[in-house]
């Protein structure tokens, strides 16, 4: 009789245990998500908000102010490389069609002297 007797004492028991248990796992999830007024919640997620979105405005213009100044002292660069180009370019040797692409003018020798060139093809 004192089995019988234990027996239900022993089940009774390890299900209060297991019903503890699963209670208190549900009361530690609602004390880490504690209800908060809607009020609160909604100005904290506005305030939230617009700290993220000007902290990534300012690292978005920081970044573009960089990417401008790099982009002028590169226009700069490319401006003053055709600046001088063009003095190169006005020189005889580009612009006066006698050169033929001679870095100097070929002499005109007499019909019978006259010696094929190597650069340009033409009797000279």
């Amino acid at each position: 009789m004192k089995k019988q007797g234990i027996f239900p004492f022993v089940i009774i028991f390890f299900c209060t245990l297991t019903a503890f248990g699963q209670t208190k796992k549900e009361k530690k999830e609602d004390n880490s998500f504690a209800p908060v007024p809607q009020e609160q919640s909604a100005t904290q997620k506005k305030i939230m908000k617009k700290k993220g979105k000007k902290s990534s405005r300012a690292a978005f213009n920081k970044r573009m102010d960089k990417k401008i100044k790099e982009f002028d002292q590169r226009m700069e660069a490319n401006a003053k490389e055709n600046k001088k180009m063009r003095r190169e370019m006005e020189k005889p040797q580009y612009s006066d069609p006698s050169y033929f692409g001679h870095k100097k003018k070929p002499k005109k020798r007499k019909q019978g002297k006259r010696k094929l060139c190597k650069e340009c093809g033409i009797w000279h």
